[in-house]
């Protein structure tokens, strides 16, 4: 997963999802990316902002908010996300997101640190020049659906820019069920809007320069995070007990997030009338991994 981090690393709205989700490509070769399909007209950014929760925030956190939006650099509505996922996985995911980057560190495709920094917010470093915090400011659950908003705070030092950024960002993350099924998995639908707040010494050069590889590196991003969520939905699926001995592996994670953890998987497993097959964790982590590894190279190699 590590490309993908490479060349997302100055979109700051996506450094709690994508950091460090990524293809073979190297860090300096753009060559994959293709039209990202997402949206920055006027109507998606009105429907974004109707969406927020904004009354139910205290004042202080509101304004943050309201400034981001209104002097905004940037605002994209990334294409959405469908995809086939256990129900209370994806929530899981989306509520403790360091425990999903927890597992990416263990299988070997991500530098990507996101650790806990008080309640509903985390401190990230991408390994690649982006650093901040982010802040889960609003969570609403809606049946299998709910509503999720953050703020961050952050910066970008590397090749990318002949000058240091820095801004705040703005994130809108909607997930709801497409196709649900009695066992709690079926396909979900996940819409993602950011607003990026550039300080203005970088203005000129995200606006410019650097916007249309900004929301095409996000969307591929979201894409690949999708595909990683599918990959570990079925293998919790399919072998229940694979996923406990990765769990219990997951050296930052506590020990009552990696029960959640194995109780989710057991619980998926049962639902689909799946045996608790025990099979080595290395061989699930290679399942996990297969996509963000070079072939010759097993998950958690250094």
């Amino acid at each position: 997963m590590g490309a993908v981090s490479v060349k997302a690393r100055l979109w700051l709205v996506l450094a709690l999802w994508s950091a460090g989700v990524a293809g073979a490509a190297g860090p300096d070769d753009f060559s994959w990316l293709a039209p990202d399909g997402g949206s920055s007209s006027r109507q998606a950014r009105r429907e974004a902002v109707n969406a927020m929760p904004l009354a139910r925030l205290p004042a202080a956190q509101r304004q943050q908010v309201e400034t981001c939006i209104r002097t905004h650099t940037l605002f994209r509505r990334l294409p959405h996300a469908d995809i086939d996922c256990d129900a209370a996985l994806l929530q899981f995911a989306l509520e403790k997101p360091e425990v999903i980057v927890d597992i990416w560190r263990a299988l070997g495709i991500s530098q990507l640190a996101l650790d806990p920094a008080g309640e509903a917010q985390w401190r990230l470093a991408d390994g690649y020049g982006t650093v901040g915090i982010l802040r889960l400011l609003h969570a609403q659950r809606r049946g299998d659906g709910g509503v999720l908003l953050f703020h961050g705070r952050g910066g970008y030092a590397g090749p990318l820019s002949p000058r240091p950024l820095s801004g705040t960002c703005v994130i809108l993350v909607r997930h709801e069920p497409l196709v649900p099924s009695g066992g709690g998995c079926g396909r979900h639908r996940l819409t993602v809007d950011a607003f990026l707040d550039v300080d203005g010494l970088g203005l000129e050069l995200v606006t410019r320069t650097l916007q249309p590889l900004v929301v095409r590196c996000a969307a591929a991003n979201l894409h690949e995070i999708g595909l990683f969520m599918e990959t570990l939905s079925a293998t919790a699926v399919e072998n229940p007990v694979g996923i406990e001995r990765i769990a219990s592996r997951l050296p930052r994670t506590p020990e009552e997030d990696r029960r959640t953890l194995t109780r989710i998987a057991r619980r998926a497993a049962a639902a689909a009338g799946t045996s608790a097959r025990g099979a080595e964790a290395d061989s699930v982590s290679n399942r996990l991994a297969a996509r963000w590894l070079p072939p010759a190279q097993p998950a958690g190699a250094k």
